[in-house]
């Protein structure tokens, strides 16, 4: 059996085909490819028993072409400088394609977060963020980190209050990391940013008709049945929203097994049996899959697939067996690149992770910006703008000689929220990515995975020709 591709392989040979399709001065691609700088630290840890134990920590920055860098971290006990880099990568490229000024970075702890007590996974990542700034890898104009797997905003919290405590009264300190509670700086609308965001992703490759029709499906979201792998933040929130605009919810696959149920299951019922500590394999389904043969739930039969849990799950070995029709990849790099060549010959269509779970980073961006400016989205234009809104309505009423309906006057003589406008401005960049990699997919003939390539490419090239170090 032949040894499996390094992640920031996989990575670099999407980047090569669509490479392929480029010409660029020499030396700019092998620049825009190569990651500039990975960090390795490494520090004690003493546990509540009163053992020692050496702990190791990564960050890689694969792209200065914009500063800040931005990319969150994760805890995972198969973290390795392989994995950060080309997670890294694929934060330039997803930022380049979504219009988000940053360049790429991303950061990992070794540890698997339910083998520590909350004291030691606090010291972990205070120690962390010492380590981050020491090597001036955090900040708000040089480094960014937000939530990743296992990490939420307790964990941010901390690599905050560390940050804050060591910048001696900066006054943008709070913009060190995103992904906070709102009490902190963040910014409403985040939590679930990244499952919106494959929502939006999904409605969109769905609202193709000449793309539905050749995939021998109807237009729209009602009615499509949809599996999805990892019922994390990005997986629940997916599923939610899907199953809000119409799809049927069939299969859930998760570390301990996956179920399913061609009637539809119930997300928020899964979710919540499974926060208060059981199992979905306690749930009623038609079919059950226990331990590592819940991966085969991949395979079931279904209409869009959303992978939203690790790298590398689809894979040769099942590759063939892929009933779905559409893949939204809601994780980072679900799917290897030998798989990716067997599921375009098959005709599958698949929407990139680069493009599909951008909107997390997204709307990291307007919580920065947010905390930058030191001002609330609407703060200063809401009441103006329904006090607007209802002159406008009153002025209809006084002209027809007949009112509104209370709920409907209500309703619309509003103005936009935080929560509103940031959730506005998330699906217009969805809405915009897709329009741009589906248009380059069809002025190239090729998938909308090398077309989202092509399209970060470019971006990441032109900024280094416009600083003028490349001609």
């Amino acid at each position: 059996m032949a040894e499996p591709v390094p992640f920031f392989e996989q990575v670099n040979r999407y980047f090569d085909r669509a490479a392929d399709l480029l010409d660029y001065p020499p030396g700019l691609l092998p620049q825009i490819k190569a990651c500039n700088a990975v960090y390795h630290v490494s520090f004690p840890l003493k546990r509540d028993d009163g053992s020692i134990e050496v702990i190791h920590a990564w960050r890689a920055h694969h792209s200065h072409h914009k500063l800040p860098v931005k990319g969150g971290f994760r805890l995972t006990s198969h973290a390795s400088e392989d994995e950060v880099t080309a997670l890294a990568a694929l934060m330039t490229y997803k930022c380049a394609l979504v219009n988000v000024p940053y360049g790429g970075a991303k950061g990992a702890i070794r540890i698997e977060k339910e083998d520590y007590s909350v004291a030691e996974l606090e010291r972990i990542i205070r120690r962390y963020t010492f380590e981050l700034v020491r090597i001036n890898c955090i900040g708000p104009g040089l480094d960014v980190p937000a939530p990743d797997m296992a990490v939420g905003q307790r964990e941010i919290s901390w690599m905050l209050d560390t940050y804050t405590a060591l910048s001696h009264g900066e006054v943008s300190s709070v913009a060190c990391v995103t992904g906070k509670p709102v009490s902190q700086g963040g910014v409403r609308g985040r939590v679930e940013a990244t499952g919106r965001g494959v929502f939006f992703a999904i409605r969109e490759a769905v609202s193709r008709p000449d793309d539905m029709k050749r995939l021998g499906l109807s237009t729209g979201i009602d009615g499509k049945r949809v599996v999805v792998q990892g019922l994390g933040n990005v997986g629940y929130h997916a599923a939610k929203f899907l199953a809000e605009a119409g799809a049927l919810i069939v299969g859930v696959l998760e570390r301990e097994g996956a179920i399913y149920d061609s009637s539809g299951l119930d997300v928020d019922k899964i979710n919540n049996h499974r926060v208060e500590g059981g199992s979905l394999l306690e749930l009623g389904a038609e079919e059950k899959l226990d331990g590592p043969n819940g991966a085969q739930g991949l395979e079931w039969d279904c209409d869009i697939l959303v992978p939203a849990a690790l790298e590398g799950v689809i894979d040769t070995h099942n590759a063939e067996r892929i009933q779905a029709k559409i893949i939204a990849e809601g994780a980072n790099g679900p799917t290897t690149s030998a798989a990716d060549t067997i599921l375009n010959r098959r005709g599958i269509l698949q929407l990139p992770d680069l493009y599909v779970n951008a909107g997390g980073v997204t709307v990291s961006y307007f919580e920065w910006v947010k905390n930058l400016s030191h001002l609330r989205f609407g703060r200063m234009d809401r009441r103006f703008r329904a006090s607007n809104r209802a002159e406008m309505m009153s002025a209809v009423e006084s002209l027809v000689g007949e009112s509104f309906p209370a709920k409907l006057f209500d309703k619309v003589a509003v103005g936009a929220s935080e929560e509103d406008l940031v959730n506005s401005g998330l699906e217009e960049t969805m809405v915009e990515g897709y329009q741009e990699i589906h248009r380059i997919s069809g002025e190239l003939g090729t998938d909308l995975r090398t077309a989202a390539f092509v399209n970060a490419i470019r971006k990441v090239a032109t900024a280094y020709q416009e600083r003028g170090i490349f001609p």
